[in-house]
Formats: structure tokens, C-alpha cells, sequence
């Protein structure tokens, strides 16, 4: 995020930043805290908190996963068109890159750790579920502001690092090693700065919206939650097309 971008975002009295009592991400995570407790008390994040979820579990949603974020890539490029300045575009367009490059990169090694063909990932059909989240996602992106396309995606960076966080703090952290690195990867304050990054953003982007606005920006933010919960119920249950 640029210094101009920063210190919009801060304001400045005297020399001195002004933060906003209450941000809008605040009331965003409010509205979704059932949803996302929901997603913490799934049995396929318990699972992976503690270790015990059966192995071709996690191969199936690392097959949907890899799916979500190729259309998670197209998102990350409109993102970049839509934004109104060079700092922002350039931060939609690195991270675009980075899912291109490294994310996806170290899923296909993930896979042959799991003695799975990284070929597998590439022909893997969306399920119902992941089609469903994927076009939401898209939609939202091709016709929507960039404000929108953060609501969008916001549900997921952040619901990640917040599941991530509690697993790693909890009494018996997974001694799994995948488990364990997947939830290392999520925890990291990589990751952290992400979500921040993101909400900032998002905090500067509503400024100064009516309140019909705002709804409009929360009802996708609550949708992009449900999907998110909706992906851990797919994985658990390794849905597949009727």
C-alpha cells in the first residue's frame, strides 16, 4: 500500500493520525461471527487442528482448492482493472503473480508430497460447491467496484489466518505434518499483513457511502462466508456431481 495511500487512510489533525472509532471490516466480522464459528467448529477444521482427519480428506480439498484458486487469479486481474491508482494496482497485480507462481506452485509440490500427480490438479472438475463460490467471485469482479471485489475476497484471507491462529494456540496443535504446515502457512504474519492490507483498503474504499452501499458490500461479504463454510462441508463430505 503506497504512503499517500496510508496516510488517506490515517488522516492527519495537527500532525497526528486520526483512526476511525469503529471500521467497517469491525461490523462486516460481526455480522459473519455465526458463520465463522460455524467453519471453526467444522469437524474438517477440527480435524486438522488435531490431526485426525482421514488423509484423502485433505487430497480432495487440496484438488478444490487448487481448482479455487485459478479462478481466484482471474479475480486478482480485475481486481488490478479496477483499481483507480499505480500502488493499488500494483499490489492486485503482485498478488496476482504470487498465486500464479508460488501459491499454486506449492500446491502441485503439496500434492507429490502426498503421492498424489500434480497433473491431477490441473484436470480436477470444480465441484458443485467450488463452481458455485468461483462464479460468485467472478460475477462480483467483472461487474462490480473494486470496493466490491475486496468484499468479496476478503472472507477468505481472513477467515483462513483467524482458523489458522486458534489451531495453532489451541492446547494440542496437529503434529501431522501437513496439517501442521498448512496451519503454519495460513498463521504467518505473511498472512497477517495480507488480511490488513485488505481491510484497510476496504475501510478507505467505503468511506463516505450511503448506508444502501454498505448493505450491498455486506451481503457480499456474508455470502463469500457462507461459501466459505459451504467448501469445508464439501471437502468433509467429498461432494461430486450428481
Amino acid at each position: 500500500m503506497s504512503m499517500l495511500l496510508t496516510l488517506t487512510l490515517l488522516g492527519a489533525v495537527g500532525g497526528s493520525p486520526v483512526i476511525a472509532e469503529t471500521r467497517f471490516t469491525d461490523r462486516l466480522r460481526e455480522r459473519a461471527a455465526a458463520i465463522w464459528e460455524q467453519e471453526m467448529n467444522h469437524p474438517f477444521v477440527k480435524g486438522l487442528g488435531d490431526g485426525s482427519l482421514p488423509l484423502e480428506k485433505f487430497q480432495y480439498y487440496l484438488r478444490q482448492d487448487y481448482r479455487f484458486l485459478v479462478d481466484y487469479a482471474r479475480v486478482m486481474a480485475l481486481a488490478t482493472a479496477r483499481a483507480n491508482d499505480v500502488a493499488t494496482m500494483t499490489r492486485f497485480s503482485d498478488l496476482l503473480s504470487s498465486t500464479l507462481k508460488e501459491e499454486m506452485e506449492l500446491q502441485r509440490r503439496f500434492a507429490e508430497r502426498l503421492d498424489m500427480n500434480p497433473a491431477e490438479l490441473e484436470t480436477t472438475v470444480a465441484t458443485p460447491t467450488t463452481y458455485a463460490y468461483t462464479r460468485h467471485l467472478l460475477l462480483v469482479a467483472e461487474k462490480g467496484s473494486l470496493a466490491e471485489v475486496v468484499a468479496g475476497v476478503l472472507p477468505c484471507a481472513w477467515g483462513y489466518y483467524e482458523i489458522a491462529s486458534r489451531l495453532a494456540q489451541q492446547a494440542s496443535p496437529s503434529h501431522h505434518p501437513f496439517y501442521a504446515e498448512w496451519i503454519g502457512l495460513y498463521a504467518s504474519e505473511e498472512s497477517k499483513r495480507y488480511v490488513e492490507e485488505l481491510r484497510d483498503l476496504l475501510d478507505f474504499l467505503v468511506e463516505g457511502l450511503p448506508e444502501s452501499r454498505l448493505e450491498e458490500l455486506e451481503e457480499i461479504f456474508l455470502t463469500s462466508s457462507r461459501y466459505e463454510l459451504l467448501f469445508w462441508e464439501m471437502a468433509y463430505r467429498q461432494e461430486s456431481w450428481p
